[in-house]
């Protein structure tokens, strides 16, 4: 069993030492870092500290020193942000710094995202994300979209104020078979039922699993309203996504 002595980059051990508290995520982040080369370790490092500079030359360096682009997405940029997902969710920090984090993650994924695509990597699923009718907040709705490109998602990108008649043409446009909706306003979270409504009236709501979220989402709304799933962070919607593509497979 890995021990957090086991892990070589100084910061990294300190952030999981300090913030981690769950015995069953501790134990899971030790063995996943400890596993880790230390220079998967360090580009970790580089996302819980925010740093787009140092995230970009050290993503680049491993590229070139021929660690594969899933190795450097898996083991260092998500790793990283597994970590911020924590932090945030039990507020030891907040919108600011995860987006801070977010950006180094991105800084480095600017350069595995054409590797992937070159080499043909068969996404996990398509995604359509919006915001929904009559809300502009954008900054969960990113944060996942941007967990789950890491994740090896195609993601769709609706923007915000996104109307249910948006999501259903995107689907089929875009040979989506998942859509998450984002709110931050109560009022708008009715737009949420609204959309399924929509999909049930135009007889599509099979052809896709729906999940929800945002600050005033609770689980309770997301079955009342008909969604199939409901995720309270950005590293859980990754999660979300993947378990319910395997109800899809298994259906």
């Amino acid at each position: 069993m890995a021990e957090l002595s086991d892990i070589a980059n100084e910061f990294a051990r300190g952030e999981i030492d300090e913030f981690i508290e769950n015995e069953d995520e501790r134990k899971e982040i030790i063995d996943l870092y400890a596993a880790a080369s230390p220079d998967m370790q360090d580009i970790a490092a580089t996302v819980l500290e925010g740093d787009n500079d140092k995230s970009d030359e050290l993503t680049k360096q491993a590229l070139d020193n021929g660690v594969t682009a899933l190795t450097v997405m898996d083991d260092g940029l998500i790793a990283g942000m597994a970590i911020v997902g924590i932090k945030f969710r039990e507020n030891f920090i907040f919108v600011p710094e995860v987006l801070a984090c977010a950006r180094a993650m991105k800084a480095g994924m600017a350069h595995i995202e054409p590797i992937l695509s070159a080499s043909g990597v068969e996404p996990i699923g398509r995604v359509l994300m919006g915001t929904v009718k009559g809300d502009l907040h954008d900054i969960g709705k990113n944060l996942c979209i941007m967990m789950l490109r890491g994740a090896g998602f195609v993601v769709i990108d609706l923007g915000v104020d996104t109307s249910p008649d948006d999501f259903l043409e995107a689907v089929d446009k875009e040979n989506a078979n998942l859509i998450g909706m984002s709110a931050l306003l109560t009022t708008t979270m009715p737009n949420m039922g609204k959309t399924i409504e929509l999909f049930i009236d135009e007889d599509k709501r099979d052809d896709v699993k729906f999940m929800v979220g945002g600050a005033p989402v609770t689980p309770e709304f997301a079955d009342d309203m008909g969604a199939d799933a409901y995720g309270d962070s950005a590293v859980e919607c990754v999660e979300v996504a993947k378990s319910l593509l395997k109800k899809n497979a298994s259906a």
